[in-house]
């Protein structure tokens, strides 16, 4: 969970996480949609299959016990050599060397490493400090000082470089170019799309679909998406689905790591005792706005269906 997040937003989800799934078992034997279910808010699902996978190869592969060798640890979906080093070093005491957002900057600006640690080059010269530095004896408390210094004194911006362990012969205050380190990442034009969602409501059902278990939003449940308007419109003469209203939800725009979504939401009532067509099948739901089904839901649609409620509620 604390990938892609702040601990602060994390907390809450991780308790009611840790309550409903309190060992790798019950997370391996429990449904993905319950398990994406649990993540909805959090963002970057993909982490969240990871995690289901990871744990039901543990249950598979391990007899439901967490590997202890590297190979094997690092084998297990979503995570990478630095998350394998800190699992086994913090817990066995075993010698690995990690390499967190956290620990980037602190090596970055301690020998002044040049350029942004998302290219391959810049990366292996930081690995190879954090393999040097790293002891053999130790190496908790090690790993986790080099985390915690990252996180609350060799901050991104205004590093309390007075309070550091290591500002002794730290290159960049030496130097004063501690804003200079880590490089930052080259600018890049986020390209802009467009989409038109489809709101289908019967009465307190709202028709959702399910997203192919890979790409944008994979695995969640969304409302249909179409690229323009008239998409959507065509769409529903070629289904013969008569609405009784269609109207514009708020829209908004939803940001990605690499393009912006401007999202607008189409509301359009039906009556299902007099259209048949638009049945519930194995990748579509009709989610109860009541009585909400425990469902992983994409944070756009949670967001459209707080617009939902408030038009329902008020008529």
């Amino acid at each position: 969970m604390l990938q892609q997040t702040q601990v602060a937003t994390v907390i809450p989800y991780f308790n009611q996480f840790l309550t409903r799934f309190p060992d790798v078992l019950s997370l391996a034997n429990a449904e993905q949609d319950e398990v994406l279910h649990f993540w909805t808010g959090l963002g970057y699902y993909a982490r969240a299959r990871n995690l289901h996978k990871a744990a039901q190869q543990i249950r598979d592969k391990f007899n439901g016990h967490f590997p202890t060798q590297y190979p094997q640890v690092l084998d297990l979906p979503g995570i990478g050599p630095s998350t394998a080093g800190a699992i086994l070093s913090l817990s066995l005491g075993q010698h690995h060397a990690i390499l967190d957002g956290n620990v980037k900057r602190v090596l970055a600006r301690h020998g002044i490493i040049e350029g942004w640690p998302g290219k391959k080059p810049v990366e292996q010269a930081l690995w190879s400090l954090s393999h040097q530095y790293t002891p053999s004896i130790g190496v908790q408390k090690y790993n986790q000082a080099m985390m915690d210094i990252g996180a609350t004194i060799c901050t991104r911006s205004k590093p309390n470089c007075p309070a550091c362990p290591v500002a002794i012969d730290c290159k960049a205050q030496l130097s004063g170019r501690q804003n200079e380190f880590p490089g930052k990442k080259p600018k890049k034009t986020i390209p802009e799309k467009a989409a038109w969602l489809l709101v289908m409501v019967d009465h307190d059902k709202v028709l959702l679909h399910k997203r192919p278990p890979a790409g944008i939003w994979g695995g969640l449940w969304c409302f249909p998406e179409f690229k323009t308007q008239k998409a959507l419109d065509e769409y529903l003469i070629q289904e013969g689905i008569s609405l009784t209203t269609k109207t514009e939800l708020p829209g908004f725009r939803h940001t990605f790591s690499h393009f912006h979504l401007d999202i607008q939401p189409i509301f359009a009532s039906i009556s299902m005792q007099k259209d048949h067509r638009v049945m519930e099948q194995s990748t579509s739901l009709w989610y109860n706005l009541p009585n909400p089904q425990k469902v992983g839901l994409a944070q756009a649609t949670e967001r459209v269906l707080a617009s939902l409620r408030s038009i329902l509620n008020k008529e």
